[in-house]
This record gives C-alpha cells, structure tokens and sequence, in this order.
C-alpha cells in the first residue's frame, strides 16, 4: 500500500471566483519511488471551534449556535463546513495542489454564523481526506486514501472577511420562505419603500427595534 501524508500550505480567498471561493493549498506526499498516475481526492474539512477562545463580543454572537458560555463544555462540538474534491494530476515523491471550496454567506448556515460571529483570530480547521490512487509503475493499481489521513489548519479569520467583502462588500443576506417573502414584497409596495433596507429598517421601527 502507498503511504500517503498531506499538509496545507495555506489559504487565500480567490479573487476570479464567480462566488465566493477559498483555496487551500495542498502538498501530498506519497511513498518514495512511487508512482502516483492520478488520485481522486475527497476532503472534508469541520471547523473546530473548541479549540480556540472567544471573547464576549463572540460569545454573545455564537449564543445561537452554542448556548450560554456556561454550557460549552459539551455544546462547543464541531461543526461540519464542507466536503469537496479534486483530481490531483500525476507525480512521484510529492505534489503541491489547490483545493477549491464555494462558500455561501447565507446565515442559516452553521459555518457561516460561526465565521460572521467572530473578530479576529484565526478559526480551527480539521481537514480529513479520503478518496482513490491510481499507482504503479507499470500499469494501474488501485488503492483507497485511508480514512485516518487528517491535518489541523487555522485559517486567518481576514481571509474569510476578505472573501465575503469581494462579493457582498459591507452587505449580509438572509434567505426566506416564499410566503414571507411575498409578504415582504406586499409590505414593501404599500408603503412606497424604495429599497429592501428602508423596508427592513420600517419594520424594526415598528417594533421599537430600530435604535438599538
């Protein structure tokens, strides 16, 4: 069997990507003298947030998703952020590859109400890696990557901010059901807003929420 070991070199936002796009940057190593034709990788990566601290800004921001801070011993638990994969081209020794990973600013996310909670700091990543080799100096072997190949990354919190202020600068979204959604509409046109925003901002002053 092929020993394979993986590292991530880093991660940027891209800046081309239609949506938004993080690229990790992957090397994978395999063992020496063997010859890797193709490998189909699978990763998922969780974020795991139990592995770094918060201050009371954060804390109150991921109450949503963790509860009270008195109860984080047992509800800071992982959480999952996505599953992708890549076919990794032909080497011997070693290769460095990117990994591309869409991202969504929509709120009723996990993830996303997790990275959009924080300040600053760096957000711990775990990026476990499965998938198929294609090896063999002459002709093909098949071998499965094992389940256990894992590496933690903490990706800069910026990186994130970044990414999301390429596409949606100073801006957030939320999405909702069709009949909300046509209530809102409906809302909207009987009172001549001339935007979402001045029809959200009405409603909170409707509600005595709009000066807090």
């Amino acid at each position: 069997m092929t020993e394979f070991s993986f590292s991530c070199l880093g991660v940027r936002a891209d800046a081309y990507a239609a949506g938004p796009t993080l690229v990790f940057r992957l090397r994978i190593t395999a063992s020496p003298g063997t010859r890797v034709h193709a490998l189909a990788l699978r990763c998922q990566i969780r974020i795991e947030p139990a592995r770094r601290g918060y201050d009371d800004e954060e804390a109150a921001a991921l109450g949503d998703l963790f509860g009270e801070r008195s109860r984080w011993g047992s509800s800071l638990n992982p959480v999952q952020f996505a599953q992708v994969s890549v076919m990794v081209p032909g080497f011997t020794g070693e290769i460095e590859t990117d990994l591309a990973v869409p991202c969504t600013y929509d709120t009723d996310i996990a993830a996303s109400r997790y990275f959009r909670a924080l300040t600053g700091g760096d957000v711990p990543l775990l990026l476990l890696f499965s998938g198929t080799a294609f090896t063999g100096a002459a002709g093909f072997h098949v071998e499965p990557v094992p389940w256990d190949k894992e590496i933690s990354h903490r990706m800069p919190v910026k990186t994130w901010r970044e990414m999301i202020d390429q596409h949606f600068p100073g801006c957030g979204w939320i999405r909702l059901p069709g009949d909300a959604m046509d209530a809102l509409l409906a809302y909207r046109s009987r009172h001549a807003l001339p935007s979402w925003q001045a029809t959200v901002e009405r409603l909170l002053d409707e509600a005595g929420e709009g000066a807090r």
